[in-house]
């Protein structure tokens, strides 16, 4: 039935009524932050990331706010509509100052450089306008096309396991392009380990050069710098001359760039480039290109592998247009969505983040905000081309179909500016276009890429230019080609004769196998670690069934290449519906295939790990995976088992599926056989016991510092505490992202287990292991570490685990009631958590070696936390809100420790441990335009977390000036004064307009108005909550399952009465339905257990 809803419940949009006061009669001043004596905003920015400092201070002032430097002011505008007004060339001009300023001492009044009444700039100007026109371009493509092969070559010979340095190979390929097309020199870059020095110098000479406007001390005390910058200078300067003077000895017929300087005449004024023109224009091309068109390439990989439909979607386009044939220049207009991903690219990641122009007289923008005569405006790109005015709420996000040439048409003036403005835009455009067009039609018609490290968030390096900081990837050649077949097919040549495999790789391929038996691939699909833990129980288990792992990894890097004549068994679980990030190309790829034969030949089995909460959605993934592999031709060789981690059995249920399916069908499907080797050996690992020390780091997180912590709650009450961490250098955060943090087990739960083993404090153990482990081997670490750092000791005890034990016991009852646990009465050991350290101290004649106990536990994995504070509180620092789980355990022996909790609440000021950041759903931050966007915040407890961030974000962006649109908090707790979290901070902040506060108490709810819950306080509010929904309110919800029941529960009955006042009867269903259906566009949730 069709249901027609009051205009409450149907809307989508945001409200456009805006609630910033504005007095366009007046003037307003433009704000400033805080400033210091004789320095003044100096110490606002960032030395080695100046972009972070001017985004965050926009995101605090708002769309304009002017610096004070040293001898200088800067206006920054950040939004559409003062960029606009700062492109009108009859009121603004650029003047090179600041860095550019600096710039002129290496390359003088080149074309970036140059002011423009410099009659050098027009010379050169009007000299090279043609030699970068489209036919000029055109005819640069076979040696684009030859430097990009190249590259190809290069990560083909390499290998699918080589971690690529993806800025550093996108910054030979555009230099070393560069160089040929434009000089006909080459730097052969690609045949050195080590960048030429040209390119180290120009690093260096522009990093500095950024850094010189901004020196507060004399110039004496920057001696040592200022020598290496004019040595650095001398370096380009030297190259450059070489190279121009070679081509005066040796005169050429080609038709690039240095021919057109020094055969062109200017037709206005009949004059030649300079020698000392031209060196400056070879360097300013070398720097200007290179610097730009490898940033836009290392950005673009980045979003791909970041966003997998659109990877697809790219890769296709180019196997529809190109196919598997040679590249031509005819090609190069006819792939859209390239062009389209590279708009995209540019407007999130823009290279070049600003640029300044300068004021011809004092004039006001947006008709109120003062600007003087000469003084600089720099437009923040970064931040403009992200604004929700132009591009709406979703404007932080990837989309490349918003840059399809007929929206991109649409787009108002000057929303989109990587090139510049106006007369002074980049001249070489065209050349950086066909240049990147071309490199990433080939890259993706040959290979796969996957992300080297799948939780890698994206870092900046920043010089003059920002490029993508510690970005590796890793490239898998499509079609079973081998590097020798990709020669061919890029030079345009006949194949070799070896066939090609279609979509599977070759056994041979990857092969991590030793011993015999037959081959076997293992995939997994993993955020958390799980179900990386449980494929590594598969291909550990492996030899006992006759296979060999021939491949054991990530399932992205079998997107487009899955392996024929061998089972595929793959691991993967699901994220609210959506894929691990280091799952998601491979998913994308086998739901789109059309193909019923494609994937003929190939055999494989699934499961799938999932949680209830996500009940719309539980299982998608697995299931999606299962049916469309059937779909595409391939053989399921076992029935997908599946597995819910929010019930805690997940080891236990793979464990089940293992031994009774999978294992079972592979043996009769491929003829082997099972090896009953006494489960004590089988699986276990050598450990020997020795004693030097030494120490080891897990790779997926980085170190971080406390600073502080603090307890929020009352004596006597579940403790919750606060704890303050410095980032590692690298990472940042948005308001509403995670904290990924790798525990240490508990020192009581080590100190059982050292016991249980008969181990000394100080033991040290070295690890042996003829399979696969995720625990270090062969290096001799303390036993403590061990079972502190690296194995998850409170694990519940899966069947097969307890088989073991039941093996090793001595005495006949305890035996016996081990077999009880592992049959009838598993439910005991599943319902009470009771792990194998539990039974072994229970079961005291179980004798097992220490090899075996370590072998039976999965590897310690991470914990994610809500992050309760701001980047614009801190961006380096980022605190934490959580609860200390301690009580009675109740396997009935001692005390249950939170591992990840009790590790945090163990950590004092001065300490060190392993953290990373995760971002959240892109639905749970806070809205673009929060000038415009209502906010709605729930939550109970700990689950205040995130929503502290948002206020605390807020509240800095209130006292920075800015008008806000209303934001409500609704929060629960216990008792006022005993675990109310943050109230004096959440009562200033609310003094301060940036939240209102609304509280619930379970046990005194008369101090809240009746309130007990936090959805009595919702519906006690019911008229402020609609009122602001109607504005186009986003919700958002954190807490326990309870919790977001009980919001979703009076929502719905506040919507129907909302629905019954017009008029119109609506179900308990539909109104669920309608609330299903705004789920990440009008409300967001972070539900947890």
């Amino acid at each position: 039935m069709q249901i027609e809803w009051p205009a409450i419940l149907s809307r989508t949009t945001t409200s456009t009524t805006s609630t910033t006061s504005e007095t366009m009669s007046g003037i307003t001043a433009i704000p400033e932050p805080p400033a210091l004596p004789f320095i003044g905003h100096v110490a606002e920015l960032d030395r080695e990331l100046p972009l972070r400092s001017f985004v965050s201070l926009a995101d605090r002032y708002g769309e304009i706010y002017r610096l004070r430097l040293p001898g200088r002011t800067i206006v920054v505008a950040s939004s559409h509509r003062i960029v606009d007004e700062l492109c009108d060339e009859s009121r603004f001009v650029k003047i090179p100052k600041a860095a550019l300023a600096e710039i002129r001492n290496g390359v003088h009044d080149g074309l970036f450089t140059a002011r423009i009444e410099e009659p050098n700039w027009g010379i050169a100007h009007r000299v090279l306008m043609p030699a970068f026109g489209p036919m000029s371009i055109r005819g640069m493509f076979d040696e684009m096309h030859e430097i990009a092969t190249q590259l190809a070559m290069k990560w083909a010979r390499y290998g699918p396991n080589h971690p690529i340095e993806v800025s550093d190979d996108f910054t030979r390929l555009a230099l070393d392009t560069l160089a040929l097309c434009s000089m006909g020199y080459r730097f052969n870059s690609y045949y050195t380990s080590e960048l030429h020095p040209f390119v180290a110098a120009m690093g260096d000479f522009l990093t500095e050069s950024g850094n010189r406007p901004n020196r507060t001390m004399p110039s004496w005390f920057y001696r040592n710098e200022d020598a290496k910058y004019f040595k650095d200078i001398e370096t380009l300067r030297r190259t450059s001359d070489e190279v121009l003077q070679e081509r005066k000895r040796n005169p050429s017929n080609r038709k690039d760039l240095l021919t057109a300087m020094l055969n062109g005449v200017d037709p206005k004024t009949g004059q030649h480039m300079s020698d000392s023109s031209i060196t400056d224009n070879l360097i300013t091309f070398l720097i200007a290109g290179h610097e730009t068109t490898s940033g836009l390439l290392s950005f673009a990989f980045y979003e791909l592998l970041k966003h997998p439909e659109a990877y697809r979607k790219a890769q296709q386009e180019v196997d529809t247009v190109i196919g598997k044939g040679p590249i031509t220049v005819e090609h190069m207009s006819k792939l859209p969505y390239i062009t389209a991903v590279m708009r995209e690219t540019l407007r999130l990641d823009a290279p070049i983040t600003q640029f300044s122009v300068t004021a011809k007289e004092d004039t006001l923008l947006a008709g109120k905000y003062p600007i003087y005569k000469d003084e600089a405006a720099a437009l923040l790109l970064k931040k403009m081309h992200v604004d929700p005015a132009v591009y709406g709420d979703d404007a932080m996000e990837f989309k490349p179909e918003r840059m399809l040439d007929e929206p991109f048409n649409k787009l108002p003036k000057n929303a989109w500016k990587p090139f510049g403005n106006g007369l002074r835009a980049c001249i070489g455009r065209p050349f950086a276009w066909q240049e990147a067009t071309l490199a990433i039609a080939m890259l993706l018609q040959n290979f796969n890429f996957v992300l080297d490290d799948p939780s890698y968030s994206l870092a900046i390096k920043q010089t003059l230019t920002i490029k993508p900081k510690g970005f590796r990837m890793r490239a898998t050649l499509r079609d079973g080609m081998t590097p020798s077949q990709l020669e061919h097919r890029l030079a345009g040549k006949e194949m070799p004769t070896e066939a090609l495999s279609g979509l599977s790789l070759k056994d041979s391929a990857n092969s991590t196998a030793n011993g015999s038996g037959k081959p076997i691939t293992v995939l997994y699909g993993s955020n958390s670690g799980t179900c990386e833990s449980l494929a590594h129980r598969v291909a550990s288990d492996a030899s006992r069934h006759g296979f060999s792992v021939s491949k054991i990894d990530i399932l992205d890097t079998a997107n487009g290449n899955l392996p024929k004549g061998q089972p595929v068994v793959i691991v993967t679980a699901s994220y609210e519906g959506q894929p691990p990030d280091n799952a998601a190309h491979f998913v994308s790829w086998v739901d789109s295939i059309k193909d019923k034969t494609a994937l003929e030949g190939v055999q494989y089995a699934v499961f799938g790990v999932g949680h209830h909460d996500w009940a719309q959605t539980f299982h998608r993934i697995p299931k999606l995976v299962n049916s469309k592999l059937e779909e595409a031709g391939a053989t399921r060789v076992a029935d997908i088992g599946l597995t819910d981690v929010g019930n805690g059995d997940a080891y236990t249920d793979f464990e089940t599926w293992e031994d009774d399916v999978l294992w079972p069908a592979l043996e009769k499907q491929y003829g082997t056989t099972n090896d009953e080797t006494d489960q004590l050996q089988a699986g276990g690992l050598k450990v020997s016991i020795t004693s030097p020390r030494t120490s080891a780091l897990r790779q997926d997180v980085m170190e971080g510092l406390v600073v502080e912590t603090r307890t929020l709650t009352a004596e006597g009450e579940p403790v919750k505490k606060h704890i303050e961490i410095v980032l590692p250098s690298d990472q940042t955060y948005r308001a509403g992202d995670y904290l990924a943090v790798l525990p240490i087990n508990p020192e009581r739960t080590v100190e059982r287990a050292m016991r249980r083993f008969h181990l000394p404090w100080d033991a040290h153990i070295t690890i042996g292991s003829d399979g696969m482990t995720s625990l270090p081997t062969n290096t001799s670490l303390p036993a403590h570490n061990i079972l502190g750092a690296y194995v998850e000791l409170s694990q519940p005890a899966t069947k097969r685990n307890i088989s073991v034990l039941v093996e090793a016991a001595k005495d006949d009852k305890e035996k016996a009631a081990l077999k009880k646990l592992s049959n009838e009465s598993y439910d005991e050991i599943s319902t009470k958590r009771i792990s194998v350290l539990d039974l072994l101290e229970k079961y005291t004649s179980v004798d097992v070696p220490l090899g075996t106990f370590l072998a039976m536990l999965p590897p310690m994995r991470v914990r994610q936390y809500s992050i309760s504070s701001s980047p614009l509180w801190n961006p380096n620092h980022v605190t934490l809100t959580f609860s200390v789980l301690e009580a009675p355990s109740k396997s009935g022996q001692g005390v249950h420790v939170g591992v990840a909790s009790s590790y945090l609440a163990s950590l004092a000021a001065g300490d060190k441990l392993h953290i990373a950041v995760r971002p959240s759903h892109a639905a749970f931050h806070l809205p673009q335009d929060v000038e415009k966007i209502p906010v709605i915040c729930i939550a109970a407890g700990t689950g205040l977390a995130p929503f502290r961030g948002f206020i605390q974000e807020r509240a800095a962006m209130v006292a920075a000036g800015r008008t806000l649109a209303p934001a409500m908090l609704f929060v629960g707790c216990r008792e006022p004064g005993r675990d109310d979290l943050y109230a004096e901070e959440l009562a200033e902040w609310e003094k301060a307009g940036a939240v209102k506060v609304r509280r619930a108490y379970s046990r005194k709810p008369e101090a809240a108005g009746g309130c007990k819950y936090v959805q009595d306080a919702l519906r006690a509010a019911e008229d402020e909550v609609m009122q602001l929904w109607r504005d186009g309110a986003k919700l958002y919800v954190c807490g326990s399952r309870a919790v977001g029941e009980g919001v979703k529960n009076v929502i719905v009955e506040l919507a129907k009465k909302e629905a019954l006042r017009e008029g119109k009867e609506v179900t308990d269903d539909q109104a669920a339905k309608w609330w299903e259906g705004l789920r990440n566009t009008r409300y967001a949730t972070d539900v947890f257990d």
